[in-house]
């Protein structure tokens, strides 16, 4: 089971708009050089997260990127969702035909796995990484380094 890029670098980005809750729109330029995730990729990214309501566009100048909804109101599972990823840890995908068109001996273990990771992210949401230390501090510096860039 792996998360891929596509899943990681959403969550990534939602956070990114969630520490600047509450502000201006947020352009996907700013959000790319903070995070190191390429522009078109958060394009893409941005038109899936759009459709499912998580986030709101505003044109123009000064136009960007805002969350539909509070951060604590999203869930990092739905972000995932969102972007129709999966962190299923089955051979399967959960069809249980891990074995020719049988369930494979550890199918039960590896479903009970992706149940728990997929409880785990349903009960975090974007507010509580923003109020965790670390995220706050690597915020900091991502804003610091932008800054000096700019001057």
């Amino acid at each position: 089971m792996k998360l891929t890029t596509k899943g990681r670098y959403a969550v990534t980005a939602m956070l990114d708009l969630a520490l600047n809750y509450g502000g201006d729109p947020i352009n996907l330029a700013d959000i790319s050089a903070r995070q190191g995730i390429s522009l078109s990729y958060l394009e893409q990214l941005f038109s899936r997260l759009r459709k499912q309501g998580l986030v709101e566009s505003a044109r123009g100048p000064g136009g960007g990127y805002r969350l539909a909804m509070a951060p604590d109101s999203i869930s990092i599972a739905s972000v995932i969702d969102a972007v129709n990823e999966s962190v299923d840890a089955t051979r399967c995908g959960g069809q249980k035909n891990c074995q020719g068109d049988d369930r494979c001996l550890t199918h039960d273990l590896w479903e009970d796995l992706s149940n728990h990771i997929s409880s785990y992210l349903s009960g975090i949401t974007l507010a509580e990484m923003v109020n965790r230390r670390g995220v706050r501090n690597v915020a900091q510096r991502q804003n610091s380094i932008r800054i000096h860039l700019v001057q």
